[in-house]
């Protein structure tokens, strides 16, 4: 583990030792009566992030509903704008963590490792109904012997989105494969329009990355340097390089593959179910549609991304931090987050209540689910992806070779995880 790493949790685990001395037969730390206010009423912290004014607005129309229902309970949301993790830790190490707060799934495992997570399970009850969820997204936030730290707000996946438009002029079927979709690419490339957009991270392209039989983590340490990794992603940066029928955003003056698409400077765009709303707000007009990523290798693949609601295990107020996670993630209350469209919902009884497995649009990538890498690979993650970007994105480029690139960044991600 890095050395600035290892400070901080080492701080952090001082601190919860501390807590924990502190604290009542409850589990409540002592000091301020559990947390109610004079009048009885409890206030509850909440942090999260903002993705956009829609989340915002969704987000609030919750929490009303949940204070309406529970008026002992208030609650004061956060919505941290900048370096989200980093202040979260912080203030975990401070001691000014807030009851509830979201985790994504690629932090949990080293968030789980520390104990700063209420375990969830013996909260649980058969109302609550634990095992509506779908398994894949929950598996992230469990620690090795089956305690839950934390229960999903939603999904996304990934799907194939293209503009229908482009394709019907250039008489190109919706790719199925991968042939037919280097095929399709390079039919659908012109001076001003690429027919592959490619997000170049580790968080969109591991279940690329791995779809010859390599994992691109062993054991929580780099392994995407390997050749079964370096095959499976080296049809994608021909495509780029060779072809010159896939580009980064960057390339394109964009900001992500989504706005590509919507710009029209891609035909063709591997992207998540919250463009959706993005296509109908910004790009009306748009004819597009969405099919499930072509099969690699003869096996189907996707990304899922998920969120859940944790609890601070040093917070004083947990009955009614429970309630607010109960309440966010139940029934009804996912069914108000994800109506909209905005995540999928991560529980099946509210997506097959809503529908969405019938919908045109959302339906291959409820599909996807099925079979998804879920983004969460272990407490490194971090420190493994952020080396994977920065040498996968010059290989993609064409500045070196992507066996040298992936080596490369393989061996200075371990190093930094010895250290």
């Amino acid at each position: 583990m890095k050395r600035k790493a290892w400070v901080f949790w080492s701080a952090l685990m001082f601190l919860l030792l501390v807590a924990a001395g502190c604290s009542g037969n409850d589990g409540t730390t002592s000091g301020d009566g559990g947390g109610e206010s004079e009048d009885g009423t409890t206030e509850l912290t909440l942090a999260g992030w903002a993705s956009s004014p829609e989340e915002e607005k969704l987000l609030n129309t919750q929490l009303e509903e949940f204070e309406e229902e529970n008026p002992d309970i208030t609650v004061k949301h956060e919505a941290i704008a900048d370096q989200y993790m980093d202040v979260i830790k912080t203030r975990l190490v401070g001691g000014e963590g807030p009851d509830v707060f979201y985790l994504d799934a690629v932090e949990a495992p080293s968030l789980i490792e520390t104990g700063v997570l209420e375990p969830l399970n013996s909260y649980v009850d058969d109302e609550f109904d634990a095992g509506d969820f779908e398994d894949t997204l929950i598996e992230a936030f469990k620690d090795e012997e089956g305690e839950t730290y934390g229960f999903p707000k939603g999904y996304s996946t990934l799907g194939l989105f293209y503009n229908k438009e482009m394709l019907d002029e250039a008489g190109v079927d919706v790719p199925t494969n991968w042939e037919e979709l280097e095929e399709a690419a390079i039919e659908l490339t012109t001076e001003d329009t690429v027919g592959l957009g490619v997000a170049p991270q580790m968080a969109r392209l591991q279940f690329i990355g791995e779809s010859r039989s390599g994992d691109m983590v062993e054991d929580d340490m780099a392994a995407f340097g390997s050749e079964e990794v370096v095959q499976g992603l080296q049809p994608l940066v021909d495509l780029r390089t060779e072809e010159e029928a896939a580009a980064a955003p960057s390339e394109m003056g964009s900001e992500s593959t989504g706005e590509m698409l919507g710009q029209g400077r891609a035909a063709m765009v591997m992207e998540g179910n919250w463009n959706v709303p993005y296509f109908e707000e910004t790009f009306p007009e748009m004819d597009y549609g969405v099919a499930e990523i072509p099969e690699m290798n003869g096996t189907q693949g996707t990304m899922a991304y998920t969120v859940s609601y944790v609890m601070n295990q040093a917070s004083d107020k947990k009955e009614a931090a429970w309630k607010l996670i109960s309440y966010l993630t139940g029934k009804e209350g996912m069914k108000t987050w994800t109506e909209t469209g905005i995540e999928l919902p991560a529980r099946q009884s509210v997506a097959e209540e809503l529908g969405f497995e019938d919908d045109e649009l959302r339906g291959p990538l409820v599909t996807g689910a099925e079979y998804a890498t879920t983004w969460s690979d272990g407490p490194n993650l971090p420190t493994i992806y952020n080396n994977f970007d920065n040498e996968f994105l010059s290989a993609f480029l064409g500045e070196k070779s992507l066996e040298d690139a992936l080596e490369t960044g393989e061996k200075v991600a371990n190093d930094e995880i010895g250290d």
